[in-house]
């Protein structure tokens, strides 16, 4: 629990209490923009269409036919290769691979800093760096141009380090400033929050780019400008949880440090993982929750691509599609809360699961060039989109060692990361072996079944108390 002056008045202390909450949620409306605009939306788009005009000029240059339209379909990215290290690489294929080594370093990363997170009285200039450092890598973005790819992937790579890092430490707060029975609350609260501001940022962005011709820019203008705008966004907005996070926590349980953090970092993120084995509850709570968000993360990740691909709606529609689920997971995210309110983390979160199997199965019956149909599926899954991950977020925080959070989220953040390739790779060998999306979406609803089933059998009541902490009075 964040440490107090003795002599402040109880009525003091819980005003101090509920702003550093209330700031604590603004980083999930800041960072909220770099997954949304960024990675799903403009870094795609723009990195792709520079890797492919490098490839043209490459290839019109040395090779013995420029980069062309082959197949007659607009697509350029035909025949065009990218170098890298004395590899050659489709173009088209950049992103891909991008977001696979970008991971992986952050697979490498993340759980070191979030060791020497918790090793510190202060993580907020930790918190600070990681923030302001991925935000001011996502603005310089904008200076990608030509056919300079190799920046875009530096670049990309930074912002992305600092997100997952940032994110780690700034989940670690959650059990510090907030007690069993208010982190639900809180954390759908924050998750919301986020939600909504995504959605801004992305509809702002979004009009620029639609209405670029009206105001005189290009394509990849508009692009760069959400780059620059995504990086302001991030760090403007990241400068109220710092000054209303108060920095210094109790770390007197914790054995003296010797020598360097880096070093203290290292011996502590080994004895963690060494050490992990003996919470075998919340491993299990952990594994289960790899599993079906693995399934909420792909239903995302190929809600465009089912629209374009199977029922055959242009980009205007898609576009709608992702500003309602961003907007409508808003209010998923404060209903969950609610619900949790009432009944429990543990069972809202399963029937949270529950709703996700039905939207996934209305995926399966909505019709080709249907939009209201489309989007009363993109609203379902705004629904529970934030909420279900909102409060496995709140539930694993009661599941912490105390001392070891910022360690413990690493290993969230990176456990999702590490299984998030089965639900795509099940996509795409069901849409292969079928010849259909359809089969290919219906079957993403295993994770989902297997997920409900096993938190049935989480005894997470006893899993708090294995650790050392106290139980909510409702689960």
């Amino acid at each position: 629990m964040s440490t107090v002056d003795e002599g402040a008045p109880p009525a003091d202390e819980a005003q101090a209490r509920r702003r550093e909450q209330r700031g604590w949620c603004w980083y999930d409306w800041a960072n909220s923009v770099f997954p949304t605009s960024v990675t799903t939306v403009f870094g795609s788009l723009y990195l792709t269409s520079v890797a492919a005009t490098a490839a043209e000029a490459d290839t019109a240059t040395n090779g013995p036919t420029p980069c062309v339209d082959a197949a007659g379909d607009g697509n350029r990215l035909v025949n065009c290769d990218i170098s890298l290290f004395g590899l050659h690489l489709p173009a088209g294929s950049l992103w891909g691979y991008l977001l696979s080594v970008a991971t992986v370093i952050q697979v490498l990363v993340v759980p070191l800093m979030g060791a020497i997170a918790d090793r510190s009285t202060n993580k907020k200039p930790l918190l600070a760096g990681f923030a302001i450092g991925g935000s001011v890598a996502t603005a310089a973005m904008a200076l990608v141009s030509g056919g300079n790819w190799g920046l875009g992937v530096v670049l990309f790579t930074l912002g992305n380090i600092g997100y997952g890092t940032s994110v780690v430490i700034y989940y670690s707060y959650l059990p510090e400033i907030a007690a069993a029975d208010e982190r639900d609350r809180l954390s759908t609260n924050g998750w919301a929050f986020g939600y909504l501001g995504g959605g801004v940022a992305l509809a702002l962005q979004l009009a620029v780019y639609l209405f670029r011709d009206s105001i005189g820019i290009t394509e990849g203008q508009a692009a760069q400008i959400a780059f620059v705008t995504s990086g302001v966004w991030w760090s403007l907005f990241t400068l109220i949880p710092l000054r209303r996070l108060r920095g210094h926590h109790d770390r007197s349980h914790l054995a003296p440090v010797e020598g360097s953090a880096l070093t203290a970092g290292f011996r502590e993120l080994r004895d963690t993982l060494r050490h992990a084995k003996a919470f075998p509850l919340t491993l299990a709570f952990l594994g289960t929750y790899l599993i079906y968000t693995d399934g909420i993360a792909t239903v995302a990740n190929v809600s465009a691509q089912y629209g374009s691909e199977e029922l055959g709606f242009e980009t205007d529609v898609l576009i709608t599609t992702i500003l309602i689920v961003q907007f409508v997971a808003f209010i998923g995210g404060l209903l969950h809360g609610q619900v949790a309110k009432r009944v429990g983390a543990k069972k809202t979160i399963m029937g949270s699961l529950a709703v996700w199997v039905v939207v996934v199965g209305f995926a399966y019956f909505v019709q080709a060039g249907q939009a209201l149909q489309f989007y009363a599926l993109a609203g379902g899954i705004g629904l529970v989109l934030g909420g279900t991950n909102a409060l496995s977020r709140s539930l694993f925080s009661q599941m912490v060692p105390p001392g070891k959070e910022a360690q413990y989220f690493s290993v969230y953040e990176i456990g999702e990361r590490a299984t998030s390739w089965l639900g795509p790779l099940l996509f795409a060998v069901m849409a292969s072996m079928t010849g259909s999306y359809r089969y290919a979406i219906i079957s993403l609803v295993v994770f989902f079944v297997i997920g409900l089933v096993l938190m049935a059998f989480v005894p997470v009541r006893r899993a708090i108390a294995a650790v050392g902490n106290r139980p909510p009075d409702l689960l």
